[in-house]
């Protein structure tokens, strides 16, 4: 039982990563691909419904593929393997544009729930669009839904803000440094005025003292 176990949880991490063979494009499809199946869910997406579900099966049987040649256990060649990412690679790249299209649409045609559901689908670069992405979110607030990435976007910004506003009133300009060091250098100035005018008014007085005690005598004799 206990075996069994352990070769159930091997089989689960080793298919958990992807093949490792050409893993540089494989990587890409593979990792994108759960994300262009849930595009099914848009309604600009409908038309292509039997598309993804082919595209996701030929991902599938390719990543299986890719499995059995890492362990040198199936009659597909490396260069066999190759050519079919290279297909499912043009395709991978068709959404991807695809999707980027319909993003900038969004955007022209005022249609906020697919903008939100673009933003969230993780096949556009939404950090290069952030400015973009923030500064329409703030003209039409009131009719999109900030969950997702606009929130993660306001979160990260108001934390930015917070740590500025704590640096800035812990750090000091140039003129605020120069200001306190001639403060100290008046100060340290005016600390040894002090100390010449007690050094001489303490000679002065012994000085004085001197001669009373001198004229004190004359007077006796």
């Amino acid at each position: 039982m206990y075996k069994l176990f352990l070769i159930t949880l091997f089989t689960t991490i080793l298919y958990a990563a992807n093949p490792t063979p050409y893993a540089v494009l494989g990587d890409i499809i593979y990792n994108n691909v759960d994300k262009i199946e849930g595009l099914k869910a848009l309604e600009s997406y409908k038309i292509y419904e039997d598309d993804i579900d082919q595209y996701v099966r030929n991902v599938d049987q390719t990543k299986e593929e890719g499995y059995k040649l890492q362990k040198s256990s199936t009659s597909v060649s490396k260069k066999e393997y190759l050519n079919k990412l290279r297909a499912l690679s043009k395709q991978n790249d068709f959404y991807l544009r695809s999707i980027n299209v319909h993003y900038n649409d969004a955007m022209k045609n005022g249609n906020y729930e697919l903008f939100s559901q673009i933003i969230n689908s993780e096949l556009i670069d939404t950090q290069s669009h952030k400015k973009e992405i923030i500064d329409y979110y703030y003209s039409h607030q009131d009719k999109i839904s900030k969950e997702g990435v606009i929130d993660a976007f306001l979160q990260e910004d108001a934390r930015l803000k917070a740590l500025k506003d704590a640096q800035k009133r812990n750090y000091k300009t140039k003129k605020q440094l120069e200001e306190e060091k001639i403060k100290r250098i008046r100060e340290n100035d005016k600390l040894a005025r002090q100390k010449l005018e007690e050094s001489l008014q303490k000679d002065l007085n012994k000085k004085k003292e001197e001669i009373r005690k001198v004229q004190i005598r004359e007077l006796s004799n």
